[in-house]
């Protein structure tokens, strides 16, 4: 009992980090209508804003703070300057640069940080506290807190406040939003702008986890992408509960299923999105798209 219960914490933890690099996906998309590749790699380049400043003897809450607000400008001139360049062309060349994009901060951060680990201070304590046979991290609940905060904050922004359903508008129609009256090229900035802030958090949250290198995010964009699919695009909920699902199957099947066990556990993510595109390929929280013709 106590084993499946820390494997089952553990896999939420860690289903966690996917979650919140998830959560920026969906924004951007909710509100640009498209996927942004270069999600890792910005989350990245915040977390190593915020570990410069500590180095300089800036507290970590405070430097966290001030990376997610450069984050917010980054992603806002980002849209500003390039993306919006190909927003209204061929969707495929939008991410080729979100690719070119990624590459090029990847580069960045190492050319400026070197490409050696980093250790990036806890926001949370490292102790532990047993619950039915297991031991959970502090670190971990805080994580899996924050997480869950930020779910719910995204979910009410899109189904709650004129800013979401702005947002929402311009990502299904540009030009009906404009004829409507909306500044489509503002919203599209904050679009970008909040789902920087997002990835600056992940990266904060990840970074102590892992250890800060310029491709730290590159295995977890690849399970957020996971968590995007088997969620569904459209829905914060669904891409939370995702990760959380892949974090945790992936672990129990690496224990108690024999023929899995630790080397083919990157395999189960992928099983499943097989199993849900044959079945429901909207994702299982997704809405599935009508054109009246």
């Amino acid at each position: 009992m106590g084993t499946f219960v820390q494997l089952f914490v553990d896999g939420l933890s860690t289903g966690s980090i996917y979650a919140a690099l998830a959560l920026a996906l969906v924004l951007v998309n909710q509100s640009t209508g498209m996927v942004n590749f270069a999600q890792g790699g910005m989350a990245v380049l915040s977390a190593y804003i915020a570990w410069w400043l500590t180095t300089l003897g800036v507290p970590l809450i405070v430097a966290i703070l001030i990376s997610v607000a450069a984050s917010f400008v980054m992603g806002a001139l980002i849209e500003r300057y390039l993306m919006r360049r190909f927003e209204r062309g061929d969707p495929d060349t939008a991410i080729v640069v979100t690719i070119g994009l990624l590459t090029l901060i990847t580069g960045l951060c190492g050319w400026l940080w070197t490409y050696n680990n980093k250790q990036f201070a806890s926001l949370f304590s490292l102790d532990t506290v047993p619950f039915l046979g297991a031991s959970i991290s502090l670190r971990s609940i805080g994580t899996f807190a924050v997480i869950l905060v930020m779910m719910l904050l995204l979910q009410a922004l899109f189904l709650g406040t004129k800013l979401g359903l702005a947002l929402r508008a311009v990502a299904i129609n540009p030009q009906s939003a404009a004829f409507s009256g909306l500044p489509v090229g503002r919203l599209l900035m904050i679009g970008w702008g909040l789902a920087a802030v997002l990835g600056a958090v992940a990266g904060a949250l990840v970074a102590p986890q892992l250890t800060l290198t310029p491709g730290m995010m590159d295995n977890a964009l690849v399970y957020a992408l996971a968590a995007v699919i088997l969620g569904g695009l459209s829905s914060p909920f669904g891409v939370v509960i995702a990760a959380w699902l892949i974090g945790v199957l992936e672990n129990l099947a690496a224990v108690y299923v024999p023929f899995i066990g630790y080397d083919l556990k990157v395999a189960v993510p992928f099983i499943l999105i097989f199993v849900v595109l044959v079945v429901r390929p909207q994702g299982l929280f997704g809405r599935k798209s009508v054109v009246r013709v």
